[in-house]
């Protein structure tokens, strides 16, 4: 068996400071870090992928930005964040990108949730990556436990793959929404670890 660990959008936007920050982001990179440079961790990935929100600058990426002064509804619509080669796009730096084998951008001018909706930075799409590398297993962890933990975590589920979610290695919006994706994931099947 072929395992990989998921690392989702651990940007600078997404933590403290961040123009869509959660409490607890900065934290969870640390966690990140710590894990995968543990032996247990290197011992049990083959492959770490993480995915970044890579969103257009000069458009609203379909709707996902609010714009025209119209403010966002935090469902469909948010605050410009995590924007193509700007600082709030970067990873946090409480992760080690050193320990990252592929990255995956999502979004580029469209709402984008799922790690799966992305591709490299050559176009290469993530199934097929996953594919190619002979992907059965993946653990995922990051931000939010409640959006993008949760899409990407439900999709690998869909796609076949056994899936496992570290909670401990997340940060999420809020509380009561997190706590019902964990359980929205257990009722799926995946395991949350």
């Amino acid at each position: 068996m072929t395992k990989a660990f998921f690392i989702i959008d651990v940007q600078n936007d997404f933590c403290e400071g961040g123009s869509l920050a959660c409490a607890g982001g900065a934290q969870a990179a640390a966690n990140i870090t710590a894990y995968l440079s543990s032996d247990e961790a290197k011992a049990k990935y083959d492959f770490v992928i993480a995915s970044r929100d890579w969103h257009d600058a000069h458009n609203d990426n379909g709707g996902h930005f609010a714009h025209d002064g119209v403010a966002p509804d935090f469902v469909n619509s948010w605050p410009v964040h995590c924007v193509a080669d700007s600082e709030g796009g970067n990873y946090h730096a409480n992760l080690d990108d050193n320990l990252i084998d592929f990255h995956i951008q999502k979004g580029q001018g469209k709402p984008a949730y799922s790690i799966f909706e992305g591709n490299t930075p050559d176009g290469e799409t993530l199934p097929d990556l996953l594919g190619r590398l002979g992907v059965t297993e993946i653990d995922v962890a990051g931000i939010a436990t409640d959006y993008c933990v949760l899409a990407s975590a439900l999709d690998a589920n869909t796609a076949g793959f056994k899936v496992s979610v570290l909670p401990e290695l997340c940060a999420g919006v809020a509380a009561e929404s997190s706590a019902a994706a964990v359980a929205k994931l257990e009722a799926a099947g995946v395991t949350i670890r």
